[in-house]
């Protein structure tokens, strides 16, 4: 057992556990943020996606003692119910949650990737940016026009132009 020290979601916070125990085990167990979800225990499937330092990462394969000191954003640090970020919103209006296994780490890979542009992304474009992440119930339709919409809300640019 160590004490890891980390922050998640702005919150500075101290956990006693195994150096070896995976990031994911730690959010699940430890600190009872269960967005994010185990599916493959490989690293294949995003449903375990967060943000760590602002990139992307599969928390089933980081372990705990990589993570001191370092800035750790789950899907609850993107939004909750009551505060939700507007590509949440967007899932949701755009019926884009499907079954929601896969939809906490794909919110959290479309918030990096969004934060990272300041246009409405094409479809191929959108593609790339989620090629981590797999959704087992759709064909990705939904989900890339609710990360155009947020894109559109929160850009307000249409094409590459700023309105």
């Amino acid at each position: 057992m160590r004490t890891i020290n980390f922050t998640v979601n702005g919150s500075p916070c101290a956990v006693s556990c195994p150096p070896a125990k995976t990031l994911l085990d730690v959010l699940r167990e430890d600190l009872k943020l269960t967005a994010s979800k185990e599916c493959c225990g490989k690293g294949e499937c995003g449903s375990c996606s967060v943000l760590l330092n602002g990139e992307v990462v599969c928390s089933c394969l980081i372990l705990a003692g990589q993570v001191e000191n370092q800035e750790i954003v789950t899907c609850e640090g993107v939004g909750l119910t009551s505060n939700m970020d507007v590509i949440q919103e967007s899932f949701v209006v755009e019926g884009a949650t499907q079954c929601g296994y896969c939809t906490p780490g794909i919110i959290v890979s479309a918030r990096a990737f969004l934060n990272g542009i300041d246009y409405v992304p094409s479809t191929d474009q959108i593609k790339t940016a989620l090629g981590g992440n797999l959704c087992r119930c759709t064909g990705y339709t939904k989900i890339i026009k609710a990360i155009q919409t947020a894109a559109e809300k929160e850009k307000k640019i249409i094409g590459n132009v700023t309105t």
